[in-house]
């Protein structure tokens, strides 16, 4: 697999996860783990964003 590639669906393998874990401190009312998914699914989103620029550059 492509390295943009695996950066894409790493990215969007964080992101899902992330919105998981916001999602459960939100019903557990846990602010810790509502902010974790938080900056999980931010970093997934940074991520999958590298990959489509990985890919556009041909990396």
């Amino acid at each position: 697999m492509k390295s943009s590639t695996q950066d894409q669906v790493e990215g969007k393998f964080h992101k899902i996860k992330g919105e998981v874990k916001e999602a459960a401190g939100k019903l557990s009312d846990n602010p810790k783990l509502e902010a974790e998914g938080t900056l999980e699914k931010i970093a997934g989103k940074v991520q999958e964003k590298f990959g489509q620029v990985k890919k556009v550059l041909g990396n």
